[in-house]
């Protein structure tokens, strides 16, 4: 879902990926959505009634790694001596999602890289080949890396950080909008001038996941209102409600970075907006440890 042109741009490497059984590969910082992105490939292609599996290439002890991808023979992990299945075999005809492939051990990658080559692995301690029949698609947060399909024939899906696609925050935040108010059993009634200015001005380092979190968060403390500024401010990405302390030192630490991107680190100006003394403003932006100077032109 969004309104720019990058994101038609993905959609567009999507469908055409899912055309295909060739390997993907989707760039992005964390939380743009890559999973998503993955899940639409396999959904929209011919394997979409086959299984869809995931790994968190990042969560599995590097000695593991090869275990729970290619599968091993029984005796080969004498910790866990029994065989094991791996998911190139378990997906079975479907779509296996290696999220975070950086993470892996370079030489599993490099094994990876020739079953692609050749059509068929081998489990760790087996001396037999196994049929590659899985579709394979990896997903990282470093696209200036080489990537991990070299010269294997592949796509390449790449998705910009949500700051940079801005025409897409309104559409997905009115989409957040009614399924959390639908999700909390309340009415969405919208979001109010301000908070679509904040909406704007944010640069969501979390991007469309930090977006999707603190509107959830903003429509729980809205209590079937609008939602404002004040409470996309308070809310967090934790999916707890912060305590008073917390959240006020959230909501100053947002609000000083609002207006001073607003004035351009202008503190006198941001002091006028705040309708503050201008040391008093000053004493809240020490008390954040924010930098005017890096809103500066």
């Amino acid at each position: 879902m969004g309104a720019s042109r990058a994101t038609q741009r993905v959609i567009e490497q999507a469908t055409a990926a899912a055309r295909t059984d060739l390997p993907v590969l989707v760039s992005g910082p964390s939380g743009s959505g890559k999973e998503f992105v993955a899940r639409a490939v396999h959904a929209w292609g011919a394997r979409s009634a086959r299984p869809f599996l995931v790994v968190a290439c990042g969560s599995i002890p590097e000695s593991l790694q090869a275990r729970e991808i290619l599968g091993c023979v029984a005796g080969q992990h004498p910790v866990i001596p029994e065989l094991h299945v791996g998911l190139l075999e378990r997906a079975a005809d479907g779509t296996v999602l290696l999220d975070g492939i950086e993470l892996l051990r370079a030489d599993l990658r490099s094994a990876l890289l020739e079953a692609l080559a050749q059509g068929s692995f081998r489990p760790e301690g087996s001396p037999q080949a196994v049929p590659l029949r899985v579709r394979l698609i990896a997903t990282t947060e470093r696209p200036a890396s080489p990537s991990p399909f070299l010269d294997v024939p592949h796509h390449t899906i790449a998705i910009a950080p949500l700051v940079e696609r801005r025409e897409d925050i309104l559409p997905l935040a009115a989409h957040f909008l009614a399924a959390s108010a639908a999700e909390v059993g309340t009415k969405p009634v919208g979001f109010t001038a301000d908070a679509r200015e904040l909406r704007l001005s944010e640069l969501w380092p979390g991007n469309v996941r930090e977006l999707r979190v603190r509107i959830h968060q903003a429509v729980r403390l809205a209590a079937g209102g609008a939602v404002t500024a004040e409470a996309l401010l308070l809310a967090t990405e934790d999916q707890e409600i912060p305590s008073f302390k917390d959240a006020k030192r959230a909501f100053e630490t947002r609000y000083v970075i609002s207006l001073l991107r607003r004035c351009g680190g202008n503190i006198s100006r941001a002091a006028r907006l705040a309708r503050k003394d201008r040391k008093d403003f000053y004493d809240v932006i020490r008390r954040t440890g924010i930098d005017p100077a890096n809103f500066r032109s």
